[in-house]
């Protein structure tokens, strides 16, 4: 992680005055030119170290609250129980439309002059891979925010005549990033070695993820069925390849992913940040650990299907989740019981309700985050603050086979073999061991038992509504779900109106917790489920799909406008 904080304070000086030889010329002597600077391998490598805090943030750092990938955007999904709402008006600015263009100046920029230094075929190959993978990584986050977006292929002075033009069609972008995403794909190296790293396998896995975003948009946003299938084609091709190397495993430990002290052994882990005491920690284990969380819902609970793999409604294992045991002296929710060892693994089976925690313990809906706190460490300082150096997973292979089975599906060829080198495969993780997800007739069964899930969207196929369950609860709290509701065109789930579920958490008697006195309990009964916003006013509504893009700042398109171009704005905003 070190040379992530040297190279981010060494370069940028290149950003500014990297096409103005001019300047560079009139810069001092004992500072790196542009010229200086393009001559080895060893300053483009170090170059590359600027793009990773960007795009690979991991847990952050000491008490950030964002957490970066984890937990970002976790606030306004149907897992959490929170406050959160959508923006209802529009802003003055959108800084994320107007920061976004350094940084694809600096790809530009890096692919441009990957060309000068004197080094292999081979070695400038990979480095133009590197360069392309940060910039389609840039537009693809763009895209994903505003849709239309300027797409920009080169390096551009402040006078060049593109500097200020109209949006280019989303799929001219996508497409450009997938060309992106191919070159990237054949021409980055292997490197077996670092997994900290980005190397062939973190770019087929990255391209997964994006196409398989962005297929599903066109197929449930535009209906452009031909780009639907072109991009499901390319994550279902992207993903095959990650998966046919044979360099990946699902590890054998499911939360130890995401608490352990060091990844660089670890069998499912594509890429990771690290982290190492005195240089750089984060605080997540303490959150996780001692502080108040927002609380996760009953919606996220009820995913979780019953140890002999049917839905909770089908199964008769459930225990229900309106009783409340003891064990030990601690009370814990039969909801936990006989289900998926991912539930446990992830939520806390003992309820902590205010008043009956240590310290600020408490989780507003009573159902408490545990995914992240290594149980070696929670009483140790490392688990009590901000010196935590857990590392972070920031892409591993279990999303890629999800990303597989699901653009499989999504293409209508989905068969058991897909779901046995995919689903089935984190299904027998060693501390799992579910039932395989078989598929008869187009349906989901198991044990040879076709099943239909009683709570299932009637809008969304039985067998796509399995696929996504295993994603939902494989891959709670790594900040997917929100942007996999927005391309399903399933934002509607987050209202807490329609969906109560989505303001509910664990089932309490009020006699049971008496001190709890600021807890409300639906229609203030005397039993009954946590509603932990507690204010109509707060409730978070779904009131207007234009909330599945960004708008664009007044400010740039009033900028635009002083160019003499005209910058559209979203629908609806």
């Amino acid at each position: 992680m070190k040379k992530y904080i040297i190279l981010f304070l060494i370069c940028p000086m290149l950003f500014v005055v990297g096409c103005k030889k001019d300047l560079l010329e009139k810069l001092p002597l004992d500072r790196l030119t542009d010229e200086d600077y393009w001559t080895t391998e060893s300053n483009v490598r170090s170059f590359a170290w600027n793009f990773y805090p960007r795009y690979f943030p991991g847990f952050a750092s000491g008490f950030d609250l964002s957490w970066g990938g984890f937990f970002t955007g976790e606030s306004l999904n149907d897992d959490v129980a929170s406050s959160t709402r959508f923006t209802q008006n529009l802003p003055t600015t959108n800084g994320t439309w107007s920061g976004t263009f350094s940084w694809i100046r600096r790809a530009n920029l890096f692919i441009d002059r990957i060309k000068t230094v004197p080094m292999t075929d081979e070695a400038k190959k990979h480095w133009i891979g590197i360069a392309r993978y940060f910039r389609a990584i840039e537009y693809s986050g763009r895209v994903n925010d505003f849709g239309d977006f300027p797409w920009y292929g080169r390096v551009l002075s402040d006078t060049d005549p593109e500097l200020y033009k109209p949006r280019d069609p989303r799929t001219l972008v996508m497409d450009s990033v997938l060309a992106d995403f191919q070159y990237a794909a054949a021409n980055v190296r292997i490197n077996d070695g670092d997994k900290t790293i980005v190397n062939r396998y973190a770019v087929l896995a990255s391209m997964s993820r994006v196409f398989l975003f962005e297929g599903t948009w066109q197929k449930y946003h535009t209906g452009n069925t031909a780009k639907a299938t072109q991009y499901l084609e390319a994550a279902k091709w992207a993903a095959n390849e990650v998966i046919a190397s044979g360099k990946f495993t699902i590890a054998a430990d499911y939360r130890g992913m995401f608490s352990a002290p060091d990844l660089a052994s670890n069998p499912e882990v594509i890429l990771y940040r690290r982290y190492e005491t005195g240089l750089l920690t984060h605080s997540l284990a303490s959150y996780v650990n001692k502080e108040a969380q927002t609380g996760y819902s009953r919606s996220a609970i009820n995913s979780y299907l019953a140890k002999d793999g049917l839905p909770i409604k089908l199964s008769p294992l459930y225990q229900g989740d309106k009783t409340i045991y003891s064990a030990g002296g601690v009370k814990k929710s039969a909801a936990m019981v006989n289900r998926d060892p991912r539930i446990t693994e992830t939520f806390t089976d003992s309820l902590r309700i205010t008043g009956y925690v240590k310290d600020y313990a408490y989780s507003t809906s009573g159902y408490a985050a545990v995914k992240f706190l290594n149980e070696a460490v929670k009483d140790q300082a490392e688990g009590l603050s901000q010196t935590n150096t857990s590392d972070a997973p920031e892409i591993r292979y279990g999303e890629v086979l999800l990303n597989y089975a699901e653009a499989v599906a999504e293409l209508g060829t989905l068969s058991q073999a897909d779901l046995d080198k995919t689903i089935n495969k984190l299904r027998d993780r060693a501390d799992v061991k579910m039932p395989k997800l078989q598929v008869m007739g187009g349906l989901p069964a198991v044990n040879g038992v076709v099943y239909d899930d009683p709570d299932r969207d009637p809008t969304v196929p039985s067998l796509i509504w399995e696929i996504r369950r295993e994603r939902r609860v494989e891959l709670i709290m790594e900040g997917f779900r929100y942007d996999d509701l927005r391309r399903w065109k399933k934002l509607h789930y987050v209202d807490q109106v329609t969906n109560k579920d989505a303001n509910r958490g664990a089932w309490i008697k009020r006699s049971d917790y008496p001190k709890a006195t600021t807890v409300m309990i639906e229609n203030n009964a005397t039993e009954g489920y946590i509603i932990p916003v507690q204010s109509a006013a707060s409730l978070r509504l779904f009131y207007d799909p234009r909330v599945y893009l960004q708008p664009i700042g007044p400010d740039q398109i009033k900028l635009y406008k002083d160019q003499g171009v005209t910058l559209t704005q979203n629908p609806g905003w």
